[in-house]
């Protein structure tokens, strides 16, 4: 349904061996380290790495740290190109993060292995200068907990309705009552990486009461095939964002062009068996396995489902996966057809869903029907929508969104907005260049889709308990 242009370019996160090639750069005069290992397990653990610049701006940036114990080893980074040497851990900005205003902060994790204690590490320094939490390098008190519990509260949407299961033709939560997600997508992630920080999660979670983040990374177009490690640690740095703030994170295995999944079936293995593998143990994960199947049959389409569903089983056997339907996941209606031939032939596999994409000022009355049809057959996601036409650009239509979202509600079908990104177009939630700055929420950014949506999202879930 979209075409878009590359605005930025893709992110590099996999982990480097070598010495560090990085542009001279500017002293911090100032910075702070929030330290947290996130998951520990015998012999590994996972670390995230927080780092604000507290002085003058800086362009090019390496965090440097010492890890105590002679056992510590850094195994794969990201949000940085990581290295060590000895016991020193090396962490160098990349394109979209490389420069940090006064304030700013950049999140960096890794994954480290460990043969005796696994201390936290001392010496932290920002271009050479100490993070001592303070400009012109005073010590600030000692924090109270330096390990604080990663996991949300109760009271985040995660935090009430735990694993995620489907029960009939509704999403259900852990105490098997039928809810509704509401949430946003992020655009393509080789593009718009900088919208996806920690000013514009802590809004999304708190000011847009969201409780759903869909991480929509495209497989081609710059995309996954073009650096499969470097993606596959993005995506799973955001993952941890949204649990950290007590969001849903949508995993979307971005297909589009070509529209056949099968052309990217053994990449669709590689990646899943991956991310599977590695968020096993969370709550917040909903795999979104081919985003917009189009130009080949539903059969096509079971067929890649039934082959990719079970990697995904093998790692993380309770997560709900998420099926794209045919003509860019319009349950066929875009292509002539409707929603019987999956109501006819369903997916061979449990615990799933399928998906269904809509553009307001494209897709209408029909479409609306169809959806109606299905919802008493079929377990329904809106992975996907947009207030404006499908190219992703037009003006809003309000009556027809309202409609939509009306529908959607009734039926408690959850749904994602395309796009929480400041793309110069229509369907954007913000205005352009709002992802350079940290305000994420007021009508001084908000497009008027990203007014709508968020007056949408923001009013209480009410999740049942009982």
């Amino acid at each position: 349904m979209k075409r878009f242009v590359a605005l930025l370019a893709t992110c590099a996160t996999a982990l480097g061996l070598t010495a560090l090639a990085s542009p001279p750069a500017a002293a911090a005069t100032g910075c702070k380290v929030d330290y947290t290992i996130t998951n520990q397990w015998q012999g590994g653990f996972q670390a995230g790495v927080k780092v604000t610049n507290l002085g003058d701006p800086v362009t090019g940036w390496t965090l440097k740290f010492t890890l105590p114990d002679a056992g510590q080893k850094v195994v794969q980074g990201w949000n940085a190109t990581w290295s060590q040497s000895g016991s020193t851990v090396s962490a160098a900005g990349v394109d979209w993060n490389r420069t940090l205003a006064t304030g700013a902060a950049a999140d960096l994790g890794f994954t480290g292995s460990f043969t005796g204690a696994n201390p936290k590490p001392t010496a932290f320094t920002l271009n050479g200068v100490a993070c001592t939490g303070s400009v012109g390098g005073e010590e600030p008190p000692p924090d109270p907990d330096p390990n604080p519990n990663p996991n949300p509260g109760t009271g985040t949407p995660v935090g009430i309705n735990g694993q995620l299961h489907v029960c009939g033709v509704n999403l259900c939560n852990q105490y098997n009552r039928p809810i509704q997600l509401r949430g946003m997508s992020t655009h393509g992630i080789q593009w718009f990486s900088k919208c996806y920080n920690n000013a514009s999660l802590d809004a999304l979670a708190k000011d847009w009461k969201s409780d759903l983040f869909r991480v929509a990374m495209y497989v081609q177009e710059g995309g996954y095939e073009t650096d499969p490690a470097g993606f596959t640690s993005r995506v799973n740095s955001l993952v941890d964002m949204a649990e950290a703030r007590g969001m849903y994170a949508m995993i979307d295995f971005h297909t589009l062009t070509p529209g056949d999944p099968n052309y990217n079936l053994e990449r669709a293995k590689t990646f899943f068996k991956s991310v599977a593998t590695r968020n096993a143990a969370k709550k917040n994960v909903i795999y979104e396995i081919a985003n917009e199947p189009n130009g080949v049959s539903w059969a096509a389409i079971k067929s890649y489902a039934e082959q990719v569903i079970p990697v995904i089983r093998a790692a993380d056997p309770d997560a709900v996966v998420i099926v794209g339907t045919r003509g860019w996941s319009s349950l066929g209606v875009s292509d002539g057809s409707n929603e019987t031939e999956v109501v006819n032939n369903p997916v061979n596999a449990t615990n799933i869903m399928y998906a269904f994409h809509f553009y307001a000022a494209s897709h209408q009355d029909a479409y609306r029907a169809a959806v109606s049809r299905a919802a008493t057959k079929l377990p329904l996601f809106v992975t996907e929508f947009g207030t404006v036409t499908y190219t992703g650009g037009g003006a809003v239509d309000q009556a027809s969104s309202k409609a939509w979202l009306d529908l959607l509600d009734q039926h408690k079908i959850g749904y994602a907005n395309w796009t929480y990104s400041d793309a110069n177009e229509g369907s954007a939630a913000f205005k352009p260049g709002t992802c350079n700055g940290t305000d994420y929420s007021s009508s001084a950014v908000l497009t008027e889709s990203g007014a709508l949506l968020k007056s949408r999202i923001s009013t209480p879930d009410a999740f049942p308990t009982s």
